[in-house]
């Protein structure tokens, strides 16, 4: 049996929001850079769609209606996410069970439509 080692508290440095953000923010430009522009393209247009709807959605959604295919790499989804959300385009709408079978119904986020974006559209 193995045990893990306990430390009765954080090592000093080993918890730190700044750099857990940083690092997001880094594997976001990185993924963005290397994103396919016609796949971009094309999740960007199925989001602002979906958005329009005014119900949530995520990422398997965007599959399952035939809007988009999966990208060549998991992390182009988070940054097109986290890019409309920066514009405004969505907003989280809660946490559910992803609906995509590569990843095992692990934990997504869920997003809707702005209520401006939606007024604007």
């Amino acid at each position: 049996m193995t045990q893990q080692l306990q430390f009765p508290e954080p090592v000093q440095g080993a918890i730190s929001p700044a750099a857990a953000e940083a690092a997001k923010q880094d594997g976001i430009a990185r993924a963005t850079a290397n994103t396919p522009p016609d796949w971009g393209t094309a999740c960007r247009a199925a989001i602002e769609l979906m958005a329009r709807r005014g119900i949530p959605f995520q990422a398997a959604d965007l599959i399952r209606e035939g809007l988009v295919d999966e990208p060549d790499h998991s992390a182009r989804w988070g940054a097109a996410f986290n890019g409309a959300a920066r514009a405004g385009v969505i907003e989280e709408a809660g946490f559910v069970r992803s609906k995509r079978a590569t990843v095992h119904g692990s934990i997504c986020k869920q997003w809707t439509g702005t209520v401006s974006f939606r007024r604007a559209a």
